[in-house]
């Protein structure tokens, strides 16, 4: 988050400096227009300072949204001045008249910032959509036989917030469960705020049904605000909720391992990291080991373990066409679908939801991830 706000900053300043301060117009007009934007960028901190959190603003919902319009509009206008600008120099650099006049043009630059704005009004409402079913087959050379043709349901991301709220959850509940799912799993990040503070919201999660029940994890935002707390308030709705543990799934007597870790942010707050070999300890040798991990980033080295699939999620899909490019160098290389590390299946859910302090989705959009597991052709 303080990433984004600096990130955020320097943008706005490039703003302020190429398309509000050249405005003819007073001083007294482009000043506070230049800390408008900048203050936009901060909004995060701002808001923070007398409501809620950064990772929770607790403001209404219609001003979540005109916020998080307004925030990525900045951003995706900035990246469309820098570029019109780095053409502005080549065209100079190679003296082309023609081309240095039309990307001088008065009109061009507030044109880009018309297109910015479009497209944030459209990335805030796919954020805020119910996600979409996305169906994946996975194969496990060793699956038993019992278990060709289970459906794992994933969610992941939730972030049930003043953003999301209790309605929005109690449809992503209501379409998971449509898909007679034989598990539930959910992958970390389900909320953003204190536990009172979102306890209608997180209500509806307590309906979510499957024959062998709902296992939950930890993401990075669970840490945020009053772990203890929510991992009372999960269990009391019924989940199981594994911290470096396992559970057995059982078909007749065959049996798969269902292993979850912690989130690396444990560690900030005096809590156990993640620790595969304390989940896996005890665990039944011979069972396909399904591993819930809200990063992708161990993938290399859940694989070396002997794990069958990981699923994750965490980088919501990369948000944006273009900037998942940079979520996935932040993430080892993964970012959203299907990728075979070592032998391994690793799935990463682009997530159901998303935090409110950047909301928009564009071209990336988010799912319910139902998985059905199948046994390798060679050992039918």
């Amino acid at each position: 988050m303080p990433v984004l706000s600096v990130v955020g900053v320097l943008l706005a300043l490039y703003v302020v400096w190429r398309v509000v301060w050249p405005l003819q117009v007073s001083l007294s007009l482009r000043g506070p227009l230049g800390l408008l934007v900048v203050a936009l960028a901060l909004h995060h901190r701002i808001v923070a300072r007398f409501a809620g959190t950064m990772a929770s603003p607790e403001i209404p919902k219609a001003a979540i949204a005109v916020l998080a319009t307004g925030f990525t509009t900045l951003l995706l206008g900035a990246v469309m001045l820098l570029l019109l600008d780095l053409l502005l120099l080549g065209a100079r650099l190679l003296r082309c008249p023609r081309a240095t006049a039309a990307l001088r043009g008065a009109a061009l630059r507030p044109a880009a910032f018309g297109v910015a704005l479009l497209l944030s009004v459209y990335g805030i409402w796919q954020g805020m959509a119910v996600p979409q079913t996305r169906q994946v087959e996975v194969v496990i050379d060793d699956l038993p036989a019992a278990f060709d043709g289970y459906r794992v349901l994933q969610l992941t991301d939730i972030h049930a917030s003043r953003l999301l709220t209790g309605s929005w959850v109690a449809k992503v509940v209501a379409n998971s469960n449509a898909l007679k799912p034989d598990l539930v799993v959910i992958t970390g990040d389900l909320i953003d705020g204190s536990v009172a503070a979102r306890a209608a919201d997180v209500a509806p999660l307590g309906a979510l049904r499957a024959p062998d029940g709902v296992i939950a994890i930890t993401g990075n935002h669970e840490y945020y605000a009053q772990y203890a707390a929510w991992m009372q308030a999960f269990r009391s709705q019924g989940m199981q909720v594994l911290e470096n543990s396992h559970v057995q799934v059982q078909r007749g007597g065959a049996a798969l391992t269902i292993a979850g870790v912690t989130d690396p942010v444990a560690s900030n707050y005096g809590l156990p990291p993640p620790d595969l070999g304390a989940a896996l300890a005890g665990a039944d040798p011979k069972a396909p080991v399904i591993l819930l991990d809200h990063r992708p980033i161990a993938a290399p080295a859940n694989a070396a373990r002997g794990v069958a699939l990981q699923l994750s999620g965490h980088t919501h899909g990369g948000h944006i066409l273009g900037m998942d490019q940079l979520v996935k160098r932040a993430n080892g290389g993964y970012v959203s679908g299907r990728y075979d590390v070592d032998g391994m299946t690793l799935y990463v859910s682009n997530g159901a939801g998303l935090w409110p302090g950047f909301a928009a989705r564009i071209g990336v959009p988010s799912e319910i991830t139902l998985i059905t597991l199948r046994r390798a052709a060679s050992a039918r």
